[in-house]
């Protein structure tokens, strides 16, 4: 299939970012807009793979991209979520400090959390604690009621109906392969269906995000590192020990919030995700492999300082991986009740983790531009929760930079 008709702005990639920079894009009447997706369904990857958290802005350094983007994008989702009709909850979470020393960081988060705009933010005693999670056990806590859950695949298919309804075309089952320049100044997008033709492109591949960026030419500055998160969740008889959400004091060292539990918006209860290096970009089960992935991995010079970094905090992920016991005994630092006959493995996700040429990881949101190009090119959690705020920045840049 190839089509003539030229758009105003293809988006690559139909994940939640692409979906609400789509919807904030569908405001403005008269734009003529095309959505090409590789799978056959919308928000297959990491959108539909999380744990459905609706995040508060805790963690985030005051004045980033995440943090502006995740107060902004919470509370547009909240909204969002009400007006369409989607089941949610803002049930809060509980930040749990284990140890003295994270009892000083649960202090900081505290600071970080009221410098972020958070509201109600409570620090509470082991006793208090106990008051929202009757099984859990620390030395403090600190309760953060603007928490959230909902099923994000939801979220998108509801994006997906305004997008549709106003008049965009979404196509699923059309993988992007390269980017051509006619000699109008069309771009020329060569997929497996065809050609398509826009003014101006938006990539929000995520997984594919660099790949995307070099077949239009662009030299990202990064590298795509894909780390499986996996998951247990509870059996339904021992649901009861998790009342909402409870996450540990965070490695301030590391981008990951390590192991928790999560109740689900549609019912039962997550624990992970572990945070592990995977061997191919859609690797969501341990013996997932690609050989082209993994090349990419290993011949990148920041992927080796990476590593000698984090070296023994990774093998100790791989451990966990490999290990139900272990897994179960840093679930046990929360909740000591739990067995290891209490759980079951469920299902993982890939995150797409920006990587540069030195070996830092990159923590913020990070966009490329070239003419008539934006390229997304690292939106890692809470970018889900963020995605309307997200999309409303990206559209807005798109509006302020292209012609049409």
């Amino acid at each position: 299939m190839s089509s003539e008709k030229i758009y105003d702005i293809a988006i690559i990639g139909a994940g939640i970012v692409g979906l609400a920079t789509a919807y904030q894009l569908s405001k403005k009447r008269g734009l003529r807009v095309l959505i090409l997706e590789t799978e056959k369904e919308i928000a297959d990857h990491q959108t539909g793979n999380n744990s459905g958290v609706i995040h508060s802005g805790l963690y985030y350094k005051p004045g980033s991209l995440k943090a502006q983007n995740c107060v902004n994008g919470r509370n547009a989702m909240y909204i969002f979520c009400e007006n369409n009709e989607i089941a949610h909850e803002r049930c809060g979470k509980l930040v749990v400090a284990t140890t003295a020393a994270e009892k000083k960081m649960l202090s900081v988060l505290e600071q970080r959390g009221h410098k972020n705009g958070l509201n109600g933010l409570k620090m509470l005693s082991a006793e208090q604690m106990r008051e929202y999670e009757p099984h859990v056990r620390g030395v403090a806590a600190l309760h953060v009621p603007e928490t959230g859950i909902v099923d994000y695949k939801d979220v998108a298919r509801a994006m997906s109906w305004h997008i549709r309804n106003r008049g965009f075309d979404l196509l699923t089952e059309t993988r992007f392969i390269g980017l051509q320049e006619e000699k109008s100044g069309a771009l020329v997008l060569e997929t497996n269906n065809g050609e398509y033709r826009a003014a101006n492109i938006i990539n929000c591949a995520g997984l594919y995000s660099d790949r995307v960026a070099r077949a239009c030419g662009l030299h990202p500055g990064v590298r795509i590192i894909p780390f499986r998160g996996e998951y247990y969740e509870l059996k339904p008889e021992r649901e009861k020990l998790i009342n909402n959400l409870i996450y540990p004091v965070p490695n301030p060292r590391f981008p990951f919030l390590g192991v928790h539990f999560t109740r689900m918006i549609h019912g039962g209860v997550e624990a992970g995700p572990n945070a592990v290096l995977a061997f191919k970009r859609e690797g969501y089960h341990k013996n997932d492999f690609e050989l082209k992935d993994t090349l990419e991995i290993f011949v990148y010079p920041g992927f080796w300082v990476l590593a000698l970094k984090y070296g023994l905090y990774g093998l100790g992920e791989f451990y966990r991986s490999f290990s139900k016991k272990a897994f179960v005994s840093a679930l046990r630092k929360l909740v000591p009740e739990i067995e290891a006959a209490d759980v079951k493995p469920a299902g993982a996700g890939v995150r797409a983790q920006a990587l540069g040429p030195g070996g830092k990881l990159i923590d913020d949101f990070y966009f490329v531009d070239a003419p008539r190009q934006i390229h997304v090119l690292n939106a890692p959690s809470p970018a889900a929760t963020a995605s309307l705020s997200i999309g409303a920045t990206i559209a807005e840049k798109a509006l302020e930079q292209f012609s049409f």
